[in-house]
């Protein structure tokens, strides 16, 4: 008897093997801080817990399934396994983790007085800085930053929320909310193979939800942006918007009404559809896909801001500006390092800020000029003007990265094979690759020469500590110093001591002079910050930093201070 033959299944051969190591990859991905997840919940939930010990089967029954299933659709449900197990956890960790940091007490703090009807901007809230994760940020002029800085979308997506609790809780909500919205969005929008890889890149190695959960508004920012950068050099394809046009032209104007960064990468995404839409239908009819994108885009950013327009113009201005005028002090893995670790300062602080925008503005003429090789890479060149920037942390680049992963997967380079690039007279012709290296250099220059004049910079002031006065043995409560200006300018220091990586609070100035003329000395005392300062332990080895910062002109004076120069540690005679 002959066997009956097999049913066909409809599906593909098999999947590719590379789509099981990506399903693998997301899978592995979710074991990143689950135990301390975990450990947290069983001293705390333990329904948690379950939930958590639930979610280590399905990582392993997924590690398992990745390398064993036969057919493609089996895989792809997999993956949709794999998505909803990090969904789990990552709602897991908010419920444990929800009071947030400064972003989300502020943004937090603004919903609650948008819906009782006070001001939003240009109201400081000190009370707000007083718990032990929402860290101050220190203004270069000796002040700090208490107000709310950003656009008026995230308030606005975390009033309906302020039922969650108190303190950051709402903001937190909204935020970890919207990474979930975009993950699945995301996950959606790709390509079946490439799912895997938008968990990974959204809810995977835990960093996209622990900023969630800090209540940065980039969060939603971003997640806006996803429909914006899935396959947006086919945006206006054949002159016409249509629905999925228009509904990406709204998307990008709710992402710039909601934080700064999405302002950075629109120039670069309208430059590339423009050179797209050029190439393939003229100049004017380019011009014209542009601008109904570009009015779409400010109509729905005026709409969301038109109310804080109206009832507070001025500071709703200064308010949005704030983090390009701010003045905070240097922070970040950039170039600032160099004047933050490697010297002992610059005088010439303010041209890391020109240098940052220099660089943007020339990474967008380069794009411009090379957008066949450069097109794909409209979502990642705008974050390279930041590493010379004053403010150059890390957050500014890995809070975007889902729209990498979502350029590389549905932006390929063929896309812009015929895109039109500027090729002026003196670029073409025999000699044209030397003057397009040359026009590049160009461009470049002035942003490298801004960088290198910060960085190069010396410290305008010498500091020596003439007398240390313990609080305890183990802490300070205040200083005395002599203080050289070097420069030729009068300048009004502001006095730090840092032990980390991180800024402190300033000292106050007790005794001498506010202002120290050029080249003259001047003897000061300092208090510490609410009248103690603890030192680091002796076995930590951390290094004290004694900084002093000037707003007019900027510049930073540092000295590096051994034991011996702050007394012996012993507690203060009574």
């Amino acid at each position: 008897m002959s066997a009956a033959p097999e049913r066909p299944t409809g599906d593909l051969p098999g999947p590719a093997q590379w789509h099981r190591v990506l399903t693998l990859l997301a899978d592995v991905s979710l074991f990143i801080g689950t135990r301390s997840l975990w450990s947290q919940a069983a001293s705390r939930n333990l329904f948690l817990v379950a939930v958590v010990s639930l979610c280590y089967v399905s990582i392993l029954a997924g590690g398992v399934l990745a390398l064993t299933v036969r057919r493609t659709r089996s895989l792809a449900r997999l993956d949709l396994m794999v998505l909803l197990t990090a969904l789990t956890l990552t709602a897991c960790a908010w419920w444990l983790n929800h009071a947030g940091g400064d972003e989300a007490v502020l943004t937090a703090q603004a919903a609650r007085e948008l819906v009782a009807g006070h001001p939003v901007y240009g109201q400081p809230w000190p009370f707000l800085f007083h718990g032990p994760n929402v860290a101050l940020t220190p203004t270069i002029d000796g002040g700090y930053d208490f107000t709310y800085g950003y656009p008026p979308l995230a308030p606005l997506l975390a009033a309906p929320l302020l039922w969650v609790g108190g303190g950051g809780a709402p903001a937190t909500a909204a935020a970890t909310v919207a990474l979930l919205t975009g993950a699945v969005l995301l996950w959606r929008l790709l390509p079946v193979p490439w799912r895997s890889a938008a968990t990974m890149a959204c809810l995977g190695f835990g960093f996209l939800p622990g900023y969630a959960r800090s209540g940065y508004p980039a969060i939603p920012a971003m997640v806006l942006m996803v429909p914006v950068v899935v396959g947006w050099p086919r945006t206006g394809r054949g002159g016409r918007l249509g629905g999925p046009g228009i509904a990406r032209a709204v998307c990008l104007g709710a992402a710039c009404a909601t934080q700064q960064l999405p302002w950075f990468v629109a120039p670069f995404l309208l430059a590339g559809i423009y050179a797209v839409r050029r190439g393939e239908l003229g100049g004017r009819a380019a011009t014209a896909v542009c601008a109904r994108i570009l009015g779409i885009a400010a109509t729905t950013w005026l709409l969301i801001n038109t109310y804080f327009i109206v009832h507070e113009p001025g500071p709703w201005l200064d308010g949005v500006a704030l983090p390009l005028t701010q003045g905070a002090v240097l922070h970040g893995q950039g170039l600032v390092d160099v004047s933050l670790y490697f010297t002992h300062g610059s005088d010439h602080l303010d041209w890391y800020g020109h240098a940052s925008a220099l660089l943007a503005a020339a990474l967008l003429a380069l794009y411009v000029l090379f957008v066949r090789r450069l097109g794909p890479a409209a979502t990642v060149l705008p974050w390279c003007a930041f590493w010379v920037a004053t403010r150059s942390q890390d957050g500014y680049y890995l809070m975007m990265t889902p729209l990498w992963l979502a350029a590389a997967v549905t932006v390929p380079l063929s896309e812009f094979a015929s895109a039109w690039q500027p090729r002026p007279r003196w670029l073409r012709g025999p000699r044209r690759r030397p003057a397009l290296a040359g026009a590049a250099a160009l461009l470049v220059l002035p942003a490298l020469v801004s960088a290198a004049l910060a960085a190069t910079g010396r410290p305008p002031l010498r500091m020596d500590v003439t007398a240390a006065r313990r609080a305890t043995a183990q802490s300070l409560a205040g200083l005395s110093l002599r203080v050289t200006n070097s420069g030729d300018t009068a300048l009004t220091p502001h006095y730090m001591l840092t032990t980390s990586h991180g800024m402190s609070r300033y000292w106050s100035l007790t005794r001498g002079p506010a202002t120290i003329a050029a080249h003259t000395t001047a003897t000061v005392e300092l208090r510490a910050p609410s009248g103690r300062f603890a030192l680091p332990p002796a076995a930590a080895g951390a290094q004290l930093r004694l900084r002093a910062f000037t707003g007019d002109p900027q510049t930073l004076s540092t000295r590096d201070l051994r034991p011996a120069e702050l007394g012996p540690r012993k507690p203060p005679e009574r």
